[in-house]
């Protein structure tokens, strides 16, 4: 089930756009799921909160295929793709499937990583609902100020820092 996720790198800010045209192009037998991991943050302006969407990991989209031959061969039709990327950085590979597991338990069946909620006590973070709950040990940083949480991810057996949404409720 978790062998065959593809990181396909696009062109920053493309994302959206390639996701699009790659589920256009490619055909659907080929492509079981074409997807940009999302992550909830919450940003201020006009001087209150919103909650606003970003992309967990810039410039790289996930294809999701039984068939990885066929798929390069589509991938070929598809404007502004940069590269697949592999786990030795020169073949087609899936991801690590402890890595695609670990992303569909960080994030919910549309691909999104909710805003998290925790409290601080003595320097210690404690998060108490979302989709940080257990994994305080990844977290590297948090900006309280901005809401959001740096978490040290693995893909393609590199550590990636990310952001995603953490409303610390209280500090003690």
């Amino acid at each position: 089930m978790f062998d065959n996720w593809y990181v396909v790198q696009v062109r920053t800010g493309k994302e959206e756009e390639i996701v699009k045209k790659c589920q256009f192009y490619i055909d659907h037998d080929i492509l079981i799921d074409c997807f940009i991991p999302i992550t909830k943050k919450k940003k201020k302006y006009h001087g209150t909160w919103h909650i606003v969407d970003d992309i967990l990991f810039k410039g790289y989209i996930f294809i999701i295929t039984n068939q990885v031959e066929q798929l390069y061969t589509q991938l070929k039709k598809v404007p502004y793709l940069t590269k697949l990327l592999g786990n030795d950085g020169k073949e087609i590979y899936p991801i690590y499937p402890q890595e695609a597991m670990f992303l569909t338990k960080f994030s919910n069946k549309d691909h999104v990583v909710d805003i998290s909620n925790g409290i601080i006590e003595n320097d210690k973070i404690i998060i108490n609902k979302g989709p940080l709950v257990g994994l305080e040990g990844l977290i590297t940083k948090i900006d309280r100020h901005k809401r959001i949480a740096y978490v040290d991810v693995e893909l393609l057996g590199k550590l990636t820092r990310v952001q995603v949404g953490l409303e610390i409720i209280s500090k003690s």
